[in-house]
């Protein structure tokens, strides 16, 4: 994924390969990074991502292509800038506080330059940043995980770094913490314009956090852009899967089309008689009183703001889902009609490519 052409990228991955052993872990990655802009490698542990964080901060010798930051090649094989002269701020999964120092102290670590009052103004104006405003004093055992988060988040900031790297920042915290922390992590990245690359598996906290998302399989991006690119139009059967359920059938093409129980598909591309995969969102499914495809209602869950069915199709093999927004209007054993919504509906091949 190449940086903007009108918008010059603060990080730049620039063609990495890195190898464990024989075993390659990041295979021809290159991504770009302005500033403010927050982009999240997306993927399964072992896929790559936090070995191209670590390349970023300096934690791991470059083997193959070059870091760049803020335009300055600070990593090539054969030659690397120290991860403190980078610019750089970390922020980990597990907080890496100093326990025997004051959050004040733990946020001041990185600015021992600094006079003791500058330093102690510095660490009080990003603790209020953060939403611990008046909390300096304590010490890390005093706080919970996300207050600890938090410090850490401004421990990374004190020094104004041009770039932010989080690694899983958010794992570990109950559900609505993590929500919570999301948004404000959010709102402080984009208050201090800093470029920030940030390791999830979470599709979730991708779709809240990036601007972009690149996610990654087997050491290599299959796919980066933006939230809505990815979920609407996915490349793979991989990326359809990493953000949501999905309706799956096994069909052949003839005609241009493949012809499913729910109407025929366009498939343009495939051979007749091409094996591929079709998989279809539960929301592609739309309640039409006018619609073709009838339906019974076999399962229904109320999930808060919509409601989940299990419905049952002639024709198609087991139960189809289907999301309804609101409190449960449909009893088990209701018959429906519905309409399809074709942007929703993708064609593989069905071998996976």
């Amino acid at each position: 994924m190449n940086p903007s052409s009108t918008t010059p990228s603060r990080l730049i991955l620039d063609d990495i390969v890195h190898a464990y052993d024989g075993r390659v872990a990041v295979d021809h990655v290159s991504v770009g990074i302005a500033a403010g802009e927050i982009l999240c490698l997306l993927g399964p542990s072992g896929c790559g991502k936090t070995t191209c964080l670590r390349l970023a901060a300096g934690l791991e010798d470059v083997q193959h292509g070059r870091v760049i930051i803020d335009g300055r090649t600070v990593a090539e094989p054969g030659r690397a800038v120290k991860p403190e002269a980078r610019g750089v701020g970390l922020v980990f999964q597990d907080y890496a506080l100093f326990p025997h120092l004051t959050v004040r102290d733990n946020v001041g670590f990185g600015l021992r330059q600094a006079g003791a009052a500058e330093r102690r103004r510095r660490s009080e104006a990003l603790l209020d940043l953060v939403g611990l405003g008046g909390r300096g004093g304590d010490y890390p055992h005093m706080m919970s995980g996300g207050e600890q988060q938090r410090v850490a988040l401004a421990r990374a900031l004190a020094p104004e770094p041009q770039v932010m790297l989080l690694d899983e920042p958010f794992s570990g915290l109950d559900i609505a913490l993590r929500d919570r922390l999301c948004a404000d992590t959010l709102a402080v990245l984009r208050e201090v314009g800093a470029a920030a690359l940030m390791v999830t598996h979470d599709p979730d906290e991708a779709l809240r956090m990036g601007d972009r998302i690149a996610v990654m399989n087997g050491g290599r991006i299959v796919q980066a852009g933006y939230a809505t690119e990815l979920y609407q139009a996915p490349a793979t059967p991989f990326v359809a899967r990493l953000f949501g359920e999905l309706n799956v059938v096994s069909l052949r093409v003839a005609g241009g089309r493949v012809s499913t129980p729910l109407g025929p598909l366009p498939a343009p591309g495939f051979a007749d008689g091409a094996a591929v995969t079709v998989m279809i969102r539960p929301e592609a499914l739309i309640e039409d009183a006018s619609g073709v495809i009838e339906a019974e209602v076999v399962e229904v869950r109320a999930l808060g703001p919509v409601t989940a069915l299990g419905i049952r199709v002639a024709g198609w093999p087991g139960r189809l889902g289907l999301r309804l927004g609101g409190v449960p209007r449909h009893g088990r054993g209701d018959r429906l009609r519905l309409a399809l919504d074709l942007g929703q509906t993708f064609v593989f091949a069905a071998d996976g490519r």
